[in-house]
């Protein structure tokens, strides 16, 4: 029954969001205006009245079914679908056959293949003849990179088109329509309707399952903030066993101990964890960690010395093997700190999240392929090490999104020297992003 709902454009009221709000014509398509809108290349095909094959590459949820349908609801081909992963050979064979007869009787057929790069290199190759004859108009849809999950041959019979994650406003398009759809507004606050985006990712169809469960909700409090709104659409991390609070105040102990610059401290409590038959394995997984977070790049020698510790205990054991944890901590309690990487790797974290899958610029991506380079991937890249300084101060960030600095080192130990070379580099960049100027 769903699918004769399905096949005449109507969906059953009891169908996801995401069905309902399925959109109608091309027109209602968000965030592709760059092959559907005025001059696109898709909405070129469709202007004309033929469809060419083609590869519709793009992460999950911005539209690539949708396009398929429209595009032969607007062409006036008939609709035929499959998907790679439950069809098999016979089911091919099937489709071509009903596209043939089709065919003798003055109908064209668009054939969608969902996730078509999950078909093997012989399936692949299956296609060609019906492709080449026109009988079927293929349009695949694919999450991997065509160059490296296609055949050539399909590849060259085929116009790829790229379609991109959904923006911010994209997103918020959806919103609105799904509250028109609903008759209700979602009870969110500014800031957790932005963090509701966000947490999509770029990804329409899994912002309105989110939205789905939002609407079902009812509150006396007002609407919802950040915090109520994690606490609603996120799993919770299972609570961890903290019944041996010995150990945890131990072990905080020697850390701050270490963190605290006091070797005589530390060896004091890592000698009673040890008396106390705490894991050597665990202790080492421990220091590993505080030359990671405490020290970082004041003393990068430190990292090396926890994981020699380690490889030591491996190797020689109890009790031989806790000299060497010995020797790291009082050279990790020695040491100069610097929380400048830890501090540095939070706030790029909380950027990724912010930003969530934008692309590298073109002129750092890879481009092993003719179709990636076709799409400007490589282009313009200067390699450093051949500049005159060394040093191109080309962005590395991704398009759209403005410089940040994470990284401040503090100008303990190894890190005054790397505050000398990140300031040079800053003047190097400056002068570059102002054309090359003295």
């Amino acid at each position: 029954m769903t699918d004769l709902f399905e096949a005449s454009g109507i969906h059953p009221p009891d169908a996801p969001l995401a069905d309902r709000l399925r959109p109608k014509s091309l027109d209602e398509v968000v965030g592709q205006d760059h092959l559907l809108g005025e001059g696109g290349p898709i909405r070129r095909m469709v202007e004309a009245g033929r469809l060419g094959s083609m590869i519709l590459w793009g992460p999950p949820g911005t539209g690539k079914t949708t396009i398929a349908r429209l595009l032969a609801q607007a062409a006036g081909y008939q609709f035929q679908q499959i998907s790679a992963v439950f069809s098999g050979v016979a089911d091919l064979k099937k489709a071509f056959e009903a596209a043939r007869m089709r065919r003798a009787a003055g109908q064209s057929t668009l054939l969608f293949v969902d996730e078509i790069h999950r078909f093997n290199r012989a399936q692949q190759d299956g296609f060609l003849p019906f492709v080449e004859e026109g009988i079927v108009t293929l349009v695949g849809a694919t999450t991997e990179n065509p160059s490296f999950e296609l055949n050539g041959a399909l590849l060259s019979r085929s116009q790829v088109y790229v379609l991109k994650r959904l923006d911010d406003a994209a997103l918020d398009q959806l919103l609105i329509r799904a509250e028109a759809q609903e008759g209700k507004t979602l009870l969110l606050t500014p800031e957790a309707r932005q963090a509701l985006t966000a947490l999509a990712d770029g990804d329409g169809r899994y912002l309105l399952t989110l939205s789905e469960v939002l609407f079902d909700l009812t509150t006396t409090t007002g609407p919802l903030d950040v915090q109520a709104l994690a606490g609603i659409l996120q799993k919770r991390a299972p609570a961890y066993d903290k019944s041996r609070e010995e150990h945890y105040n131990l072990i905080s102990a020697l850390h701050k101990s270490v963190r605290g610059s006091d070797p005589d401290a530390a060896l004091y409590w890592l000698a009673r964890m040890l008396n106390g038959g705490e894991d050597p394995l665990y202790l080492a997984r421990r220091i590993v960690r505080m030359a990671v977070e405490d020290i970082g790049e004041a003393d990068p020698l430190s990292l090396l010395v926890a994981n020699a510790a380690k490889d030591t205990y491996d190797f020689l054991g109890s009790p031989e093997g806790e000299l060497a944890l010995a020797q790291a901590v009082v050279h990790l309690a020695t040491a100069p700190k610097s929380v400048g990487v830890y501090e540095a790797f939070k706030a790029a974290k909380r950027a990724a999240a912010e930003t969530g899958s934008l692309m590298p610029p073109a002129h750092i991506r890879n481009a092993p392929t003719k179709l990636m380079k076709s799409l400007g991937y490589g282009k313009g890249y200067q390699y450093d090490p051949d500049t005159p300084e060394g040093f191109s101060g080309a962005n590395f960030f991704p398009d759209g999104m403005e410089r940040r600095t994470f990284y401040a080192p503090k100008g303990e130990g190894h890190e005054a020297k790397i505050v000398e070379r990140l300031e040079r580099w800053a003047a190097l960049r400056a002068r570059a992003e102002a054309g090359g100027g003295d």
